[in-house]
């Protein structure tokens, strides 16, 4: 078999790797892979889209592959490091001889045979090659999003986010306008504020949410103390344990909106808590709208920005008397950011023929300080996304309808990592996606069967008028494509594996399956993937990490309590679904049935 990879970012080199390895793990004939980039290095956006002070909001332990681990540097790589990451993957599974840089995929066609001629170019030559199948992990022209805005030409300097590379582009005493309010725009709003520039405003459609990259832990003290919380050291992305989450949890529970609510509660009582506001990490305006639910949030994990946000809205003084008194044992830190500020503001309207912007009147807080300030933009920032194009496909639109991840009509041809989640990593989805894909492609017979009615219970629920309607839950999304994989060990599984290695393994191995998220490496222990490293870097590296959650904002609020108040649940839901099955079973007998027969009685 000959597959054709197209794109050298993280999905595209995961992918190229497990084709690779299938002959070893799943006993398959070996597979001629062909990776195809059109850049002169591999890393897609790490390479080509980056930034200064660049650095990953989603942590190693999750974004890192599953067989292929940083054990030290910290938890958050910087995108130069995450760079040199996939080098070294590359280096490390020998796949430097299957990628063809430089290589522009040109077209791509399906022949009357059922397999595929793709076209290229390479050294201004024009060349063909015919493969069975074709894993797309690059639109290939990944285009600058750019919203229109009345009059926006009057602004001198205008840029997409992905034109932006050092602080020295803001230039000196300009003004700085800002449209976004993702962790990208984020990222630049830090870095304008941060440079000698004249004035920074932020502006934003519908409200955001700024996380905490580290899972926070306010510390409830003695009045005389005055102690400020801190986060502790865990990557809040790693924080969740998975049993009773999304570990054996009934299709009937999974699928109901009961773990949300929860973990509604949970956001909403931790941030006021810690900072005494429901908007975000100490974010006092342009939070999500009233009634929006962690089920619709995409959060923002660039939160240096924050302390630069709050110079005009975080009140000084507690403004009530819950407030008061959590002031007496919880004091947030006031950070001096020497008077400079970041203005957040709604959605420019237009542009007046003055260079003033007019800005939409949301009905929010920051409206009523806006509308009469004088904002002339010297420069305006998109960092409004990207749209994927396919031009080497026939049809712009891929529609994988099967996990997202190919077309029940055309399985042969995988979209691998075009999906966002919602507190998680691209990456690590890719793997997992690929996994899936490639086993799908070489051995149907070892999937099971793909229901479409398990994949609502991991999408988020996104407005109509959202741009971004690919999201989906980080943990539910791995462990449904484990399902499918055969790869989510039971319960006796994990133990006997437990049992089998050194003796810290014995109890460190079900402590991390079950207080653990779902790191990747999870299911690496069993199925057709099944990796003979799994339990040493689950053991080690993985208990490290979860051994450093704190005890009651970690282990008891997002552990112990969801799995006593699930675990029984999930149980009950289990011993319901089964009578009710016991019992369409004895409805549907027939009255022969229930007789004897001579046949069966045992000699």
């Amino acid at each position: 078999m000959r597959v054709a990879v197209i794109g050298a970012g993280p999905s595209g080199l995961v992918t190229l790797k497990y084709l690779l390895a299938a002959r070893d793990a799943l006993g398959t004939k070996p597979i001629e892979a062909k990776l195809f980039e059109s850049e002169p290095s591999i890393g897609g956006t790490f390479f080509s889209r980056t930034y200064e002070d660049a650095e990953l909001v989603s942590s190693k332990q999750l974004t890192t592959f599953s067989d292929f681990r940083i054990p030290s540097e910290g938890d958050f790589l910087s995108a130069g490091r995450y760079l040199q990451y996939l080098k070294d993957y590359c280096t490390h599974f020998r796949l430097w001889p299957h990628i063809n840089l430089l290589s522009t995929v040109k077209s791509l066609n399906k022949r009357r045979s059922g397999d595929y001629s793709l076209a290229y170019t390479l050294q201004n030559g024009l060349h063909t090659w015919e493969c069975d199948a074709v894993a797309i992990c690059s639109g290939l022209h990944v285009l600058p999003n750019i919203p229109h805005i009345d009059g926006i030409d009057r602004i001198p300097v205008r840029l997409h986010s992905s034109e932006f590379k050092k602080r020295t582009q803001f230039d000196v005493g300009k003004t700085v306008l800002i449209l976004g309010s993702g962790e990208t725009a984020s990222d630049l709003g830090y870095l304008a504020v941060t440079s000698p520039t004249e004035k920074v405003v932020l502006c934003h459609r519908d409200g955001f949410h700024l996380a905490p990259k580290t899972n926070p832990e306010p510390r409830i003290i003695g009045m005389a103390l005055r102690k400020t919380a801190g986060p502790p050291p865990i990557p809040i992305d790693v924080s969740r344990a998975s049993l009773f989450d999304t570990a054996y949890v009934h299709p009937w529970l999974r699928k109901s909106i009961a773990l949300w609510t929860y973990y509604d509660y949970y956001v909403g009582w931790i941030l006021w808590m810690s900072w005494g506001t429901f908007h975000g990490l100490d974010q006092w305006i342009a939070g999500k709208p009233t009634g929006w639910s962690t089920s619709q949030i995409f959060f923002n994990k660039s939160s240096k920005i924050s302390p630069y946000i709050n110079n005009a809205w975080k009140p000084r003084q507690p403004q009530s008397f819950p407030q008061y008194l959590r002031s007496l044992f919880i004091r947030t830190p006031y950070i001096d950011t020497k008077g400079r500020c970041v203005d957040v503001a709604p959605w420019p309207e237009r542009i007046n023929e003055d260079g003033r912007v007019v800005f939409k009147d949301n009905g929010r807080p920051e409206y009523l300080r806006m509308k009469e300030k004088v904002v002339k933009p010297d420069m305006v920032i998109y960092c409004t996304g990207y749209r994927q194009e396919f031009p080497f496909l026939q049809s712009q639109h891929h529609n994988a309808n099967v996990r997202d991840i190919w077309n029940r009509d055309d399985p042969n041809v995988g979209f691998i990592g075009f999906i966002r989640p919602s507190l998680g990593a691209i990456p690590p989805l890719a793997e997992m996606q690929a996994q899936l894909w490639v086993l799908n492609l070489v051995a149907p017979e070892r999937v099971n069967r793909l229901d479409p009615d398990d994949e609502p219970h991991y999408r988020l629920i996104t407005p109509k008028s959202a741009r971004v309607r690919y999201g989906i839950d980080h943990e539910s999304y791995i462990y449904q494509l484990a399902l499918d994989m055969n790869s989510a060990p039971s319960l006796s599984q994990i133990l006997s594996l437990a049992c089998d290695g050194p003796r810290h393994q014995l109890w460190r191995l079900p402590l991390v399956w079950a207080l653990g998220a779902n790191f990747n490496t999870k299911f690496r222990l069993y199925g057709p993937w099944q990796w003979d490293g799994a339990p040493e870097i689950l053991v080690d590296e993985l208990w490290e990490t979860i051994t450093r959650r704190p005890i009651f904002f970690g282990h008891i609020t997002l552990s112990l309590v969801p799995m006593l108040i699930f675990g029984p649940i999930s149980l009950l839901v289990y011993l319901y679904a089964t009578l009710l099955e016991l019992l369409k079973w004895v409805m549907h007998m027939k009255p022969e049935d229930y007789v004897l027969q001579k046949e069966d009685i045992p000699r």
